[in-house]
């Protein structure tokens, strides 16, 4: 049960200020399946293991219907009963207000002041029609400490055969508008600038091109084409010797490589050097040093909690990245235990097609203070 695979993880760190962000909520065929939706939330706000997080606040983008807002995201708040006073912003009155008792918003994320929600533009992915991608950004605000907590999900890589054309790929100059645009509007002149965190589904892959010529180095590739057009349908690479063993097969959506041991021994070290796209943003954003394997695609079979599907070439797609000043906060916090853990959830158990990856800290009270001037980010007005 995936659920018991997060309740493990919260017993485990015990947090006091819990945030879970889920993207796809409802799952692809979300008209048919949003009923489970709620079901998943009275089981999460009601079990045994939250029975001491005496607050929550839960939004979730299920109006399917519009197709101008819809991002299929849900964002879950829980506040443990030993926190004492926390606050979240309001953006319209631009003022903090207090945190009490347990608040459910799914059809109303238009109109609550206590986020910010926005759906990518059409023309950021224009091949795909229905897009649901966007972010929602929430601010909070606990022992004078004030930070942003955004939920992000951005585009997918469409087709394995155009990613594998360039490096880097065309996919991942439309992430890297989609993440800049989300940057620069949540650091804009609206509000005050506070530390933030921006974690979800970034969608980042591998350098397609890169990786293919390093795992098939020694191989000679076939190309087959369609009859009627001509268009390139399936790559396939054959080690020269060795009896022609087929080492991969690339289509639209198949990455069939004959060795899945690459991507999970060791984590999968050996290939973060082709995760790149980060990179891009080194002066504006912090990642913590990834040691577990590619969080997709894993494959939805419930006995299979290990295993990959060969849809698309494994990536480290899910993260938890923040601004440096969010860095600062969290390992000024650091004494000598280790309290900074970057990881992911239920490595044996069937979570889905992604692994969801989590980040557990400890915030010193007072740390987001500056020496001269205390921060009165939290006094009411």
């Amino acid at each position: 049960n995936p659920l018991f695979s997060l309740f493990q993880v919260v017993h485990a760190h015990k947090p006091h200020f819990m945030a879970l962000h889920c993207q796809e909520f409802g799952g692809k065929n979300y008209e048919a399946s949003m009923s489970h939706v709620d079901k998943f939330v009275k089981e999460l706000l009601s079990s045994d293991a939250m029975k001491d997080y005496n607050r929550a606040r839960v939004y979730l983008d299920e109006n399917y219907k519009s197709q101008e807002h819809f991002t299929a995201l849900g964002s879950f708040y829980f506040l443990h009963e030993s926190l004492k006073n926390i606050y979240q912003f309001d953006f319209k009155a631009k003022k903090y207000k207090k945190v009490t008792g347990k608040e459910i918003y799914s059809d109303t994320l238009e109109s609550t002041p206590m986020l910010e929600k926005e759906k990518f533009p059409q023309d950021y992915f224009p091949e795909c029609k229905w897009s649901r991608k966007g972010f929602i950004r929430t601010r909070w605000c606990i022992t004078d400490c004030a930070f942003d907590l955004v939920n992000i999900h951005l585009f997918h890589d469409a087709s394995n055969l155009i990613a594998w054309e360039t490096s880097p790929s065309v996919y991942s100059g439309i992430r890297h508008k989609a993440l800049g645009y989300v940057l620069d509007r949540i650091i804009d002149q609206r509000f005050e600038k506070v530390s933030y965190f921006v974690f979800g589904d970034f969608n980042f892959r591998l350098d397609a091109k890169a990786v293919v010529e390093t795992l098939c180095a020694k191989a000679t590739m076939q190309t087959i084409r369609a009859a009627d057009t001509n268009e390139v349908v399936k790559l396939i690479f054959r080690e020269s010797d060795n009896d022609r063993k087929v080492m991969l097969q690339l289509e639209k959506k198949l990455f069939d490589y004959f060795n899945q041991d690459v991507f999970r021994d060791n984590n999968g070290t050996a290939l973060l050097e082709f995760d790149r796209e980060l990179s891009v943003f080194k002066d504006r954003l912090y990642e913590l040093d990834i040691s577990f394997p590619p969080s997709y695609p894993y494959s939805e079979d419930s006995s299979q909690g290990r295993q990959y599907m060969n849809t698309r070439c494994p990536a480290w797609c899910d993260r938890i990245l923040m601004s440096h000043s969010a860095k600062e906060l969290i390992l000024k916090s650091e004494n000598d235990e280790k309290i900074v853990i970057y990881d992911h959830i239920g490595p044996n158990v069937c979570m889905g097609d992604h692994k969801p990856v989590f980040l557990s800290f400890r915030i010193a009270a007072g740390a987001g203070k500056p020496i001269a001037n205390v921060h009165k980010c939290c006094v009411v007005q």
